[in-house]
């Protein structure tokens, strides 16, 4: 009996915040290598098309190695809607936070990333998949940590204080902050994340519908992918640009399709089916630490007080 107990709750809470803790260090990881091989060139429009390219292919070996033959549901047209729905806000999220990060930097966008929990509890209370009790002290807690979420983005977005750790000039040489492109990026990287509060929410809807996550992951990459093949062809027309070389620009690439955006995404949708959209987005401010640590050491960006 205890070691049933025991098995049930490393398996519903030991592994799922293992598992999420994870994909922050992964994510920021990707967004860092990502700053720095647009600092050397690389198009944010090429990092996407073949970022989603190699998420397809991881995806789809994995499909065929751990996949199950679940039936869809006979309601598949509106589960195929909404999985190209969700490529859609996940495209746009994407290009917003790359985007965002060539204006800033990776430090920011993990500060910015406090918002996630804000607008996901918020879109959970307005689509009654979150309970709001007033007397409930989790409620309270929620509610404020919203109100400070929002606060201090508005904050690290408006405000920047003074230096309190300045990179050497070595490897300043190398890469900037971009400072008079700040409040820009914060905006950017904003609209990112309540995209992806509202990707949160709309991929808990599809799980409910057909849970099988690796499936559905692969079916949103494919579609991005060719989303974005469009895209990304039409707005980078330099053909020189598309050939990737081995250096910063390749590793990023292949770092971020195949622990980013595929085994990132598997693991965020198999804990937003387990535990919900909420309990996901509150990992996300798990970020800053890892981003401040990374951006200082490989990008030269100097800590601010604010």
């Amino acid at each position: 009996m205890r070691e049933t107990v025991a098995w049930r709750y490393f398996s519903q809470e030991v592994v799922p915040l293992t598992a999420m803790i994870a994909v922050e260090c992964t994510t920021v990881g990707s967004t860092t290598l990502f700053k720095a091989a647009s600092l050397r060139g690389l198009s944010f429009y090429v990092y996407v098309f073949y970022s989603y390219a190699v998420a397809t292919l991881v995806l789809f070996t994995l499909s065929l190695i751990f996949g199950r033959k679940r039936r869809l549901p006979l309601t598949k047209s509106p589960l195929f809607f909404k999985i190209f729905l969700l490529t859609l806000l996940g495209l746009t999220s994407r290009i917003a936070g790359l985007k965002g990060i060539e204006y800033s930097s990776p430090t920011l966008s993990s500060a910015i990333s406090n918002l996630t929990p804000a607008f996901t509890f918020t879109l959970a209370v307005f689509f009654r998949m979150e309970q709001v009790l007033l007397k409930s002290s989790a409620t309270q807690a929620k509610i404020i940590g919203t109100i400070v979420s929002i606060s201090g983005a508005l904050v690290i977005v408006l405000y920047k204080g003074p230096k309190l750790l300045v990179a050497s000039s070595f490897i300043s040489s190398f890469a900037s902050s971009f400072e008079s492109t700040w409040i820009i990026g914060g905006l950017l990287l904003a609209t990112q994340y309540l995209l992806l509060a509202i990707w949160y929410i709309l991929q808990t809807r599809i799980m409910e519908i057909y849970p099988e996550e690796i499936s559905v992951v692969l079916f949103y990459n494919l579609c991005a992918t060719l989303i974005s093949a469009l895209v990304c062809l039409f707005s980078e027309k330099d053909l020189d640009s598309w050939k990737l070389k081995p250096g910063i620009s390749l590793v990023a690439v292949i770092y971020s399709g195949v622990f980013d955006t595929s085994l990132g995404s598997v693991i965020h949708t198999w804990g937003l089916h387990l535990k919900g959209p909420v309990y996901v987005s509150l990992f996300k401010p798990l970020s800053i630490a890892i981003a401040v640590v990374m951006g200082s050491i490989f990008l030269g960006d100097a800590l601010h007080l604010g």
